[in-house]
């Protein structure tokens, strides 16, 4: 049969497609797969050096499949493909949280937030209305609350703290326990003090205090360690419950938890500190399903225990690469800023006689970290003032002179706020990574200087640029719920280090925005040995992203807090939708919702 012009096409055509299903044929052009997902029509930063800005990407199978233009990825949509036509928006790798407290952001997502009242009489008005919901006996408990954040100081006080009468008054049968935002010290009612054994007589444990008044007695206030009998006896309480009513709350308490966290652009989570039961419990729960990768560091209850117990539990990438325990942390070698507690080399300005407390003995910080050195885990410690650094770095390089094989598990301080000069260079010299928070130098800033003067401030105090400059690995996350995890906050303060009202904190130390973006995504990735999976959006790797509303490497600064999460990707999977996020990539901006209308 003769063929016509316009009949050998269609004859090519119709092979092409029969050749389709089948393995290439030579002369043909390979079978393209179809993704599960494509994004189209966005601005993204890859962070991937060989194809750092694309319009679209593809992911099969959880991982990205491939990056490009926006009719080169149109190729892998299939007809179950889902596409995300997301006219503009902002794309990045997954925003990992770097230092976190998952069980206890959980928590205060359901206790009384005593952050947000302007003053004492606020905490109180929210403790009395608890105890109006309350039965005799029910614990009452709370945080986030920051005396240097009031608009008044209480009178009277003793150094700027309230005094019990007013707690007391509102809650006479109802334990209080009010955890302070640092995580150094709570408040206690008398309540809580009796059933904690706490009376004028007792005295300052180790690595703690009890501030009292003029005549002796303990106001309520407790710093670090002197906390902890009452945490005991809350402990008391909680185990006094029904064994239902436990888990009932224990599982809530992850669930919102991981909820926050998806709704914020959080892809990973690096959790500070678990002890071996819970992290059994937690890999039970994984195997549910969670919506978010979560890395966990061993909390250290006691040596001995870890001693025995470490090596048991190298658990990596479990549960689909959704849990993993990594290291040993965050064991405390000081205070807070906050409560005149961070340990430094010479006294507080405000405080004179005052450095600040060594919480947990070097000694036993050495014991944990030979225990990590020898069965292989990274070692995390906190650390606020310039002593607690430099004696960190200094037990860090004996264990590495020791167990030269320590180098290579990317051993890390958490905070590292306040720095000796002499040592900044150390951390890049040793390979310590630097494990920041940026919104914490915003949240400080007001105090700072007070606290130490502006020398020390000037040269030590948040040196995230020098640090970068030096070649050290800086991260960033918020400490939830310290801080609120949203990562917004976080990253303005990292690229402005703007505060109050047009105030800015020794803007010299502030991030580029490439610098906060890698912050959040490849550094974090490699701090947790996972840089090869996560990190960057690079064909093979995990599909985790973000989509915001505007684009954080180009808008102006003063539009960066208006930015939104629009999706959370986990795995190629969309674990969180903003509400309305549908009308507007359909190119509606909302008038009744003005922070999307700033999207570039």
């Amino acid at each position: 049969m003769r063929l016509s012009r316009l009949s050998l096409p269609v004859l090519l055509l119709a092979a092409t497609a029969t050749f389709a299903a089948d393995a290439p044929i030579k002369g043909f052009p390979p079978t393209i797969p179809a993704a599960d997902l494509v994004l189209q029509h966005a601005s993204i930063a890859t962070l991937d050096p060989l194809q750092p800005h694309v319009q679209a990407l593809a992911v099969k199978d959880g991982k990205i499949a491939a990056l490009g233009s926006d009719e080169s990825i149109a190729h892998y949509i299939g007809p179950h493909t889902k596409v995300l036509d997301l006219h503009g928006a902002f794309v990045t790798p997954g925003f990992i949280e770097g230092h976190g407290h998952l069980m206890d952001t959980g928590d205060s997502l359901m206790e009384i937030n005593a952050g947000q009242p302007k003053d004492w009489n606020g905490v109180v008005a929210m403790v009395k209305a608890a105890v109006a919901k309350a039965k005799p006996g029910e614990w009452i408990v709370g945080q986030g609350w920051q005396q240097s954040k009031w608009t008044k100081a209480p009178q009277p006080n003793v150094d700027g703290l309230p005094l019990p009468a007013s707690l007391d008054a509102v809650s006479p049968n109802n334990p209080v326990l009010l955890s302070h935002a640092s995580g150094h010290a709570i408040y206690a009612n008398a309540a809580a003090l009796k059933l904690a054994g706490i009376t004028r007589d007792t005295p300052d444990p180790a690595g703690g205090s009890i501030v009292r008044d003029s005549k002796g007695d303990a106001i309520g206030m407790l710093r670090d360690t002197a906390g902890d009998p009452v945490y005991a006896a809350y402990s008391r309480y909680l185990d006094s419950l029904p064994p239902q009513e436990l888990a009932a709350r224990r599982e809530q308490s992850l669930k919102l938890a991981m909820q926050n966290e998806v709704s914020k652009g959080i892809t990973g989570f690096v959790d500070m500190g678990a002890n071996f039961k819970t992290v059994d419990w937690m890999k039970q729960q994984a195997t549910k399903g969670f919506p978010l990768r979560l890395y966990v560091n061993i909390d250290v209850t006691d040596v001995a225990s870890l001693d025995k117990h470490l090596a048991d539990y190298h658990i990596n990438g479990f549960a689909d690469d959704h849990f993993t325990v990594l290291g040993v942390g965050e064991d405390v070698s000081d205070g807070a800023l906050g409560t005149h507690s961070a340990w430094f080399l010479k006294p507080y300005s405000d405080a004179p006689g005052v450095t600040g407390k060594n919480v947990t003995s070097m000694s036993t910080l050495a014991q944990v970290a030979r225990i990590a050195a020898r069965d292989g885990f990274q070692v995390s410690i906190h650390a606020i003032g310039d002593r607690a650094n430099r004696e960190l770095l200094d037990m860090y390089q004996k264990i590495f002179d020791e167990y030269p094989a320590a180098h290579n598990l990317r051993w890390r301080i958490e905070h590292a706020q306040h720095l000796s000069p002499a040592d900044i260079p150390r951390f890049a010299q040793m390979g310590v990574i630097a494990s920041m928070q940026s919104i914490h130098a915003c949240s400080d800033a007001p105090m700072v200087v007070s606290r130490i003067g502006e020398q020390r401030a000037k040269e030590g105090a948040y040196m995230w640029h020098t640090l970068i400059d030096s070649g050290a690995i800086v991260l960033d996350g918020t400490d939830t719920p310290v801080e609120d995890t949203n990562p917004i906050p976080n990253f303005y303060c990292g690229v402005t280090r703007a505060y109050g009202h047009g105030k800015t904190f020794f803007p010299a130390q502030a991030k580029t925005r490439m610098q906060e973006l890698r912050a959040y995504t490849w550094n974090n990735a490699y701090a947790i040995h996972q840089d090869h999976k996560l990190g960057s959006l690079t064909p093979g790797k995990l599909a985790d992203m973000v989509v915001f509303s505007g684009n954080l490497l180009t808008m102006p600064a003063d539009q960066i807090l208006r930015t939104r999460v629009l999706y959370t990707v986990v795995g190629g999977k969309v674990v969180y939708q903003r509400k309305g996020a549908e009308a507007w990539r359909s190119g509606q901006l909302f008038k009744a919702m003005p922070e999307f209308n700033h999207v570039n």
